[in-house]
C-alpha cells in the first residue's frame, strides 16, 4: 500500500457555486457563461458554437432559466437573442457571490 507524504499530500476544500430557486439549481457558472456568450453574439445558436454544445443543450438551459425566473432573462426574435435587465443583474450577483465563495473554500482549506 503507497501512502503519500503529508508534505506532498493537501487537503483542499472543493464545491460548485449555485444560485437555486425553489430548491433547484438555477444559475451556475456554465448558465452564466451562456448567458455571457449570448450578450457577445447576440445568438443562442453561436454561443453553443462557442461553448462546444449542442443548440438544443444551450435553448434548453435558456428554456429553463426563463421559465423559472419571473420573466424572461434571454429574449429572442428574428434578429437574434439579447440578455434583459434582470439577465444582467443575475449575472453581475452570481460572479460577486462565486468570488466570495471561492474566498470562503480557500479559507476553509487553510483549517484543513
Amino acid at each position: 500500500m503507497t501512502t503519500r507524504s503529508r508534505k506532498t499530500a493537501q487537503l483542499r476544500a472543493d464545491g460548485r457555486f449555485w444560485l437555486t430557486l425553489e430548491g433547484m439549481n438555477f444559475l451556475g457558472r456554465g448558465r452564466v457563461e451562456l448567458l455571457q456568450r449570448i450578450r457577445e453574439t447576440g445568438s443562442i445558436s453561436k454561443a453553443a458554437k462557442a461553448m462546444k454544445m449542442s443548440y438544443k443543450a444551450a435553448w434548453d438551459a435558456v428554456d429553463a432559466i426563463n421559465s423559472a425566473w419571473q420573466s424572461p432573462l434571454v429574449e429572442s426574435g428574428p434578429g437574434g437573442s439579447r440578455l434583459t435587465e434582470d439577465a444582467e443583474r443575475l449575472i453581475t450577483a452570481f460572479l460577486k457571490a462565486e468570488a466570495r465563495h471561492t474566498v470562503f473554500l480557500e479559507k476553509l482549506a487553510e483549517t484543513l
